[in-house]
């Protein structure tokens, strides 16, 4: 028996902070502002100026992908392509692997003001194949030996510019298909043993998972489950299947269903492939890409909702976003059903003929805060391509919460790095001050809503009596110091059952077969 004394803030319904909490065998057995007698012999710690509050949960992400890009480099805090290109020159020197991967290039965070091209790489990686992923992960550049290999399977597909070596849309996705295929499942399966260690070290005890790309038989999702459930330290992994065929699901006893790529009805705003109600404002004008008519996606949401699969999409631009809340109305009225939790992921643009339909069907918002003030698509360039109007409106948690609508916080990784210090620093410094939420909303959206959205709130999320043990130590109360410090929290520790986190690294054989055994949640 364990008992914790200082700010322990719970996210309870009434956002309360309370002075006491005890836990035991994993559960929360009192949380209270005086210590009953019957707990008077735990053992106490004192958190000293710190706080305790639930375990963070990232609500979108890609773990494989973001597995695979986490071992490799990142380049996203380089200044210039020249910076980009001498640090892919001593990776390649000190790799032995054939095929690298550079992730984070950005056009409009470099001095150059463009993405690094295809020459540039290979001045520097001219032997091994080298795919620099763009920061967003829509789009790449391949050096001349990637782009030997795969010409003929990729030079007919829409986003192929062979010049530049840049890869978007269609020709991006065969060349990450290929990249994907081209790792060992166990080399894979370590990746992700690492990825979650670090998540955890950031306070991270939930992450809600998005697969289904490249791998024959959509092996990644069924490897992403197995995953899920070897972990014995009790990090929580809930896995959406990429996929319009439900099959991908059912077959594999998931409840849910979506996420990007096959589940995307768009782009993203930094390759122009956004779908916009209005063209864009700047030069290379266009409205974006739809990427499937209304029939398709109702079709799909249609069947879905029928089987009783929670269903989550990709929209980043208004006209996608409208897309989205037209197919989920019309399968609920197809087949109603209270509590599906169906969601609707990044809300970039959101109409208020979308917000009102999210109302009436309780459609959720998992959405990426840490998109606001992002070095790598900053501000002056979505004002560019988008207009003073329309770039103010983005991400509007303010205005989303005040319609009552169900709003969690993720870092779509490997897009941006696991935070919720940064999650929460964003979403309260907002840089539209008018869109800014207080701390109270912002910790909610990064715990108790995180779990709420797949049905895991009765046992986390919450700091009270009968939940799980899951729990962070932070530097501080972020109820209590300056919205301009909350950049500064630091993650002290993280609980899990009550436990200080244990790594999940161990023999991958070993893991896999524990995972294809246990009844664990996924």
């Amino acid at each position: 028996m364990k008992c914790y004394k200082g700010s322990i803030v719970t996210v309870n319904g009434k956002d309360e902070v309370f002075s006491y909490l005890v836990e035991d065998g994993g559960k929360i057995l009192y949380v209270g502002n005086t210590l009953p007698r019957e707990y008077a012999t735990a053992a106490v710690t004192d958190l000293q100026g710190g706080a305790l509050i639930p375990a963070f949960v990232d609500t979108h992400q890609h773990l494989a992908s973001f597995s695979t890009f986490h071992a490799g480099l990142n380049v996203m805090e380089a200044s210039s392509n020249r910076e980009i290109a001498e640090m892919v020159r001593a990776f390649a020197h000190g790799s032995q692997k054939k095929t690298l991967i550079a992730f984070g290039a950005s056009p409009y965070s470099v001095k150059e003001g463009r993405l690094i091209r295809r020459e540039e790489l290979d001045a520097v990686c001219p032997d091994k194949e080298l795919m620099a992923v763009k920061y967003d992960g829509h789009a790449c550049v391949v050096n001349t030996k990637l782009l030997q290999k795969l010409e003929n399977k990729v030079k007919n597909l829409r986003g192929f510019h062979p010049d530049s070596g840049e890869m978007n849309q269609e020709a991006f996705f065969q060349v990450s298909n290929y990249i994907t295929n081209s790792l060992s499942i166990p080399e894979l399966f370590g990746n992700m043993q690492k990825a979650v260690d670090f998540q955890a070290s950031r306070g991270i005890g939930c992450i809600h998972t998005v697969s289904g790309v490249g791998f024959a038989g959509d092996l990644d999702i069924t490897m992403e489950q197995v995953f899920a459930k070897s972990l014995k330290n009790g990090f929580q992994i809930r896995v959406f299947p990429q996929s319009l065929d439900i099959r991908a699901a059912t077959s594999r006893k998931l409840p849910r269903i979506g996420g990007c790529f096959a589940c995307a009805l768009d782009g993203c705003f930094g390759s122009h492939d956004a779908a916009m109600n209005e063209p864009y404002a700047d030069a290379a004008g266009g409205d974006g890409v739809l990427y499937y008519d209304d029939e398709t996606v109702i079709d799909f949401c249609r069947k879905a909702n029928r089987a009783g699969l929670q269903i989550e999409m990709h929209a980043i631009g208004d006209r996608a976003f409208d897309q989205a809340c037209r197919a989920l109305k019309a399968a609920l009225e197809d087949f109603p059903r209270t509590d599906h939790r169906h969601g609707i992921i990044h809300d970039c643009l959101p109409t208020e003929a979308g917000r009102t339909i999210c109302r009436e069907y309780g459609i959720a918002m998992p959405m990426q805060s840490a998109f606001i003030s992002w070095k790598q698509e900053p501000d002056r360039y979505l004002e560019q391509i988008l207009g003073k109007e329309r770039a103010d409106r983005l991400n509007p948690l303010k205005t989303l919460a005040e319609d009552k609508l169900v709003i969690s916080l993720g870092s779509d990784a490997p897009c941006t790095s696991p935070d919720p210090i940064v999650w929460l620093d964003r979403a309260v410094n907002h840089s539209n001050p008018a869109q800014a939420v207080t701390i109270q909303q912002a910790l909610r959206m990064a715990t108790y809503n995180g779990y709420y959205t797949t049905f895991d709130e009765k046992e986390r999320g919450s700091l009270e009596a009968g939940k799980v043990a899951d729990m962070v130590i932070l530097s501080a109360n972020p109820y209590e110091i300056p919205a301009s410090q909350l950049k500064n929290l630091r993650v002290e520790a993280l609980l899990l059952g009550g436990v200080p986190y244990e790594s999940c690294r161990e023999n991958v054989v070993k893991a896999a077969l524990r995972g294809l055994t246990s009844r664990a949640k996924s």
